[in-house]
């Protein structure tokens, strides 16, 4: 599934709808190069489940632990990891477990520590948007899981390519 936004707003919109459906055990990726609404994307998310405190990019902590009315919501960083690795050393896979929900921006450093079963979310800038606002937002499921909160989203309105 393909969205094109045209705002943070919109970002943000599409974040909500999907904090809305999501279920505990979910992992989502969020990939993108620096700028691209990673951090933006999940401030509409933490939002929309009642996290009331900023949301921030775990970037020197490498995760934000939040509490929400129905389960814990982790929100990982893991640019710092670079390609040198050493996530298996920090235990980062107990952050992927059926009783929470995990946020996972720069993924492709823990590759190893993922679960199979994954929403990736891939978000870049739209080449030629003088606002730098507008993104493309691909949607994609990698097991039964992911794709079950994939259809429940059920975004149908016509910003859909």
């Amino acid at each position: 599934m393909i969205i094109n936004s045209n705002s943070v707003e919109e970002t943000q919109n599409l974040a909500q709808a999907l904090a809305r459906v999501i279920t505990p055990g979910t992992t989502i990726l969020l990939n993108g190069d620096l700028g691209a609404g990673k951090t933006t994307f999940t401030q509409g998310f933490a939002r929309e489940l009642g996290i009331k405190r900023p949301v921030k990019s775990p970037t020197f902590t490498l995760v934000r632990e939040y509490q929400t009315p129905a389960f814990m919501l982790y929100h990982l960083d893991v640019y710092r990891l670079g390609e040198e690795g050493g996530a298996e050393d920090l235990g980062l896979s107990e952050y992927f477990n059926p009783d929470s929900v995990a946020l996972v921006e720069w993924s492709e450093f823990i590759t190893d520590d993922l679960p199979d079963d994954v929403l990736v979310i891939d978000l870049s800038r739209i080449a030629g948007d003088a606002t730098e606002q507008q993104r493309q937002i691909e949607l994609s499921a990698t097991g039964p899981h992911s794709q079950h909160v994939l259809d429940q989203l059920g975004i149908d309105d016509g910003t859909r390519n």
